[in-house]
């Protein structure tokens, strides 16, 4: 990786423009007091200010930012609970509690988050017939957001990425990325999971760390960077 010659805390340097810092959902609707809450998810947010100041020209966020009676709400489908599994017409698809209305407070970048050095805010989870975890494709693996043309031109090479929540979007959006030839690095303690429990044990952030980790992705923690 490329790194400009400014120096940082202990000498470290700024990542060069090969380099990009991605931030994954960090809305008011997934930190405590939501409607779809991440344990101490609002924590990330010093940390990728932190992040922002000091390692990373560039950024970009992404928001979930679904319509009213969204095909991945539980409330769309009479009978069914949040967190249920039911199959759509793209597979699998878990049922979440209604979250992160369009043009709501709490679909908005978190109003702590330090927004300067964002090149780019994708939006994802529009269409309601198609959820969208990934930061790069809607849950149909097709349907592409335009990040990857964006960064492309940009010619970024490695991924960096912080947000909410490590076991789906930050995840989805990790394997998506390792799959288009990008370099991925999951920054730890800038992630929270939502940590859903698995049938044969485990939870969802146990295998989603397991199998980034087999597909080539790096976890390391801020202060190792």
């Amino acid at each position: 990786m490329t790194r400009a010659t400014t120096a940082g805390a202990g000498g470290r340097g700024v990542f060069g423009p090969d380099s990009i810092l991605g931030v994954v959902d960090v809305q008011p609707t997934f930190m405590p007091g939501g409607e779809l809450p991440v344990a101490d998810g609002a924590a990330v947010v010093p940390v990728i200010n932190r992040l922002l100041a000091s390692r990373f020209a560039c950024a970009f966020a992404t928001q979930d930012w679904h319509p009213p009676g969204h095909g991945s709400f539980a409330s769309a489908h009479p009978g069914r609970a949040p967190f249920d599994t039911i199959a759509l017409a793209y597979g699998p698809q878990t049922l979440w509690p209604d979250h992160a209305l369009a043009g709501s407070a709490n679909a908005a970048l978190h109003p702590d988050l330090d927004q300067r050095k964002l090149a780019a805010i994708i939006r994802k989870g529009s269409d309601p017939a198609i959820d969208s975890y990934s930061a790069f494709f809607e849950n149909d693996h097709r349907t592409p957001t335009g990040l990857h043309g964006f960064l492309s031109e940009r010619g970024v090479r490695h991924l960096f990425l912080a947000g909410l929540a490590t076991d789906y979007c930050v995840a989805w959006s990790a394997a998506d990325a390792l799959r288009l030839g990008y370099a991925v690095t999951i920054i730890e303690d800038a992630c929270r999971a939502i940590a859903l429990a698995l049938p044969g044990g485990g939870t969802t952030r146990d295998a989603a760390r397991a199998d980034l980790l087999a597909a080539g992705a790096r976890f390391v923690r801020s202060g190792d960077l």
